[in-house]
């Protein structure tokens, strides 16, 4: 079975508003005394990723065997944080390489310049609602199959997700309802999801791990967004749900996530950043994506484990793929902050 300590696929951001987390960022930077990517030598590459990036022992073994050099990795915050604060440090960037950035962000690093060449596709995921068939079962009720079912008073007071102005699979989220219900229609389907007592967490670990009644956290949210790939993870030992998952997604309605690494322009030590970049498609670290980061390999010939065959199915018809995020991301988050008075 799998640890429930492990379980850390692609993530949020902490829910604070941009101005104030321009400002926390750069205090954040200041606090914890992230060393700045010039103190790096020749034998050594820094890569600033998000919270819940793992490069394992043997990943970092490997490398160093490959190359020689070693790898130095910097947590700056979930997906959106660490984005800002790679921003606002652009002329004196904190690391060499990002490995992190997704294609709901992936359009403010071009905008603002922070990537040398090109960003690289390591892995992707489906994010997706998953609900607690156990908590469904308890209370005799239907679980929901659709997102359009989340509006509904029987799901009154029982939905979480994270902040889409920082979080990644928030965003990925508002942009899937810009595709299901369309330019006319989305804001009217948030105004309902809010009337509905809609719970917004701070990031996805607050999501998941605290306000989700099928995690380890045990809250009180049976619906959360999160992963394709979560019940995977939440396969029981012992009990009624042995030898299963206790969770389940909702296939409907699931935006394709994808997961960049990249060489970060000004980089002190471009040459080596390049090479952990190559390393990161290699087999060598794909194969470790799956146990490590609960995300799907981009290299389709990666062996999966067999619980993902068995409660991880990708989604069949993701979403999202033809909306340009990047042109309207700033309107769709505006309006979405006018829903939910976000300041």
């Amino acid at each position: 079975m799998f640890n429930f300590k492990k379980f850390t696929p692609m993530r949020a951001a902490a829910s604070k508003a941009p101005k104030t987390l321009a400002a926390a960022t750069l205090a954040a930077i200041a606090l914890t005394g992230c060393a700045p990517a010039g103190d790096a030598t020749p034998t050594e590459v820094t890569i600033a990723t998000h919270d819940s990036a793992v490069f394992t022992k043997e990943v970092i073994a490997e490398f160093k065997a490959q190359t020689g050099i070693t790898i130095k990795q910097i947590k700056a915050g979930d997906t959106g944080a660490m984005t800002n604060k790679l921003v606002l440090t652009k002329d004196s960037p904190i690391a060499d390489a990002v490995y992190g950035i997704d294609n709901t962000f992936s359009g403010v690093a071009i905008e603002n310049g922070i990537i040398d060449g090109e960003l690289a596709a390591v892995n992707f995921g489906d994010v997706c609602f998953n609900y607690d068939k156990a908590w469904f079962a308890n209370n005799e009720q239907t679980a929901p199959s659709s997102i359009k079912d989340l509006t509904k008073p029987a799901f009154k007071g029982l939905t979480v997700l994270s902040n889409p102005t920082t979080s990644s699979p928030g965003l990925a989220f508002l942009a899937t309802t810009v595709e299901v219900f369309g330019e006319s229609g989305w804001e009217q389907y948030w105004t309902a999801l809010k009337a509905n007592d809609l719970k917004i967490a701070a990031g996805w670990e607050d999501a998941y791990f605290t306000e989700f009644s099928g995690s380890s956290g045990k809250g009180d949210y049976p619906i959360v967004l999160s992963y394709s790939s979560s019940p995977a993870f939440e396969v029981r030992d012992s009990g009624e749900y042995a030898g299963e998952s206790q969770t389940a997604s909702i296939l409907d309605g699931c935006f394709r996530q994808t997961e960049y690494v990249g060489v970060l322009k000004n980089a002190k030590n471009p040459a080596a950043a390049k090479k952990l970049a190559d390393f990161m498609l290699t087999e060598a670290f794909q194969k470790t994506l799956a146990d490590n980061m609960y995300v799907y390999p981009i290299l389709a010939t990666v062996e999966l484990p067999k619980a993902w065959a068995d409660f991880a199915p990708a989604a069949k018809k993701p979403v999202g793929a033809t909306l340009d995020i990047a042109k309207n991301r700033k309107t769709w988050l505006d309006k979405w902050s006018e829903i939910f008075a976000v300041n």
